[in-house]
């Protein structure tokens, strides 16, 4: 049985402070016909295919293919054996969740969220593309040797299934996830990092992570538990120190996990 984040559907993104003054490293390149966010060192001969949140290409969400890229601000290798290439493809065609509707209030609202959530992110949409998408990624990109995949709330349910069997990846993570199925956690076979929020149901988060650990011994997971639904991506809250540093910490686990898996 599938059970999604009541938090993904009702927890509105955090929208900073005078409009928050950061400015994205990265560049946008077409690959299989998505407009995607390419971030990091074109020598890094590891790459990250980042399933961004159903709010899209967020600012924080940005910020955090940047910061897993490189590591800043923690402290950078003196080469490029610690960096890597980031690619964030905009799955939906650069109309996301729309925030107007969150928190849901109407029925109107209410069924906007359902459609959005049986239409642009419904996985069985997405999850088709993968492959094409890592074969042109990889060809376009000949120097990386490695590939992981991260995915935020409905892109964890990306990453979990694109890590069984015959998988294209080597590790994969997912944070604040959504869309849990134990099914999925059974059936993963490479080194897979889960970071739940508080708002997961502990029980069905205990038993997935059961699961996981017997199917892929070497994946590793934490909660957050004073952090929200999100608060890696779009409801990342900048201006609250402690959750701040928390999104950062959250990154380096990612980034410390990868880098032992790849």
């Amino acid at each position: 049985m599938q059970f999604q984040s009541k938090a993904c559907c009702s927890r509105p993104p955090v929208v900073l402070a005078g409009g928050y003054n950061y400015t994205p490293k990265g560049t946008y390149t077409t690959y299989s016909g998505l407009k995607t966010y390419e971030t990091g060192p074109k020598t890094s001969t590891r790459g990250i295919l980042f399933i961004y949140d159903i709010f899209g290409l967020y600012i924080q969400t940005l910020r955090g293919a940047d910061i897993l890229s490189t590591g800043y601000p923690s402290p950078l290798p003196l080469d490029n054996s610690g960096t890597y290439r980031v690619f964030m493809p905009d799955f939906f065609s650069s109309h996301p969740a729309d925030i107007a509707n969150y928190p849901p209030k109407t029925p109107n609202q209410f069924s906007y969220i359902t459609s959005f959530m049986t239409g642009p992110a419904d996985p069985a949409k997405t999850l088709p593309l993968i492959p094409s998408l890592v074969a042109e990624l990889k060809e376009k990109n000949p120097e990386i040797e490695s590939w992981a995949i991260l995915g935020f709330c409905w892109g964890g349910k990306i990453a979990a299934l694109s890590s069984q069997e015959g998988s294209l990846f080597k590790a994969s993570a997912q944070a604040h996830p959504s869309l849990l199925d134990t099914e999925d956690a059974t059936k993963i076979v490479i080194p897979h990092v889960v970071l739940p929020s508080n708002d997961e149901v502990p029980e069905i988060m205990e038993e997935w992570v059961k699961e996981l650990m017997k199917s892929s011994p070497k994946s590793y997971s934490e909660t957050f538990t004073d952090q929200v639904h999100g608060w890696m991506t779009s409801r990342a809250d900048f201006e609250n120190q402690h959750n701040f540093e928390e999104y950062l910490r959250g990154y380096r686990i990612v980034r410390a996990f990868f880098d032992e898996h790849m």
